[in-house]
């Protein structure tokens, strides 16, 4: 019979931190356009929203406008 000696892998510090960087780089790439998308998407979503409300109370004064559909902007 042999005896089999196993390797452990160890960890450093520098795996740790070129783990962390590179995890990083990928979350700006892949979280920034999907947040982008979905500002985007949310904004024009709201601005629709206030829209339709204005023009279904449009005999209201402005200042009712805003308290009751809020501010376009």
């Amino acid at each position: 019979m042999s005896a089999r000696v196993e390797r452990q892998n160890t960890i450093t510090r520098k795996n740790l931190v070129s783990s962390l960087i590179i995890g990083l780089i990928v979350g700006l790439l892949a979280g920034l356009p999907l947040g982008w998308i979905a500002h985007q998407f949310y904004a024009e979503r709201r601005l629709t929203d206030v829209l339709v409300c204005r023009e279904k109370n449009r005999n209201l004064p402005e200042v009712q406008l805003q308290s009751l559909c809020g501010s376009r902007f």
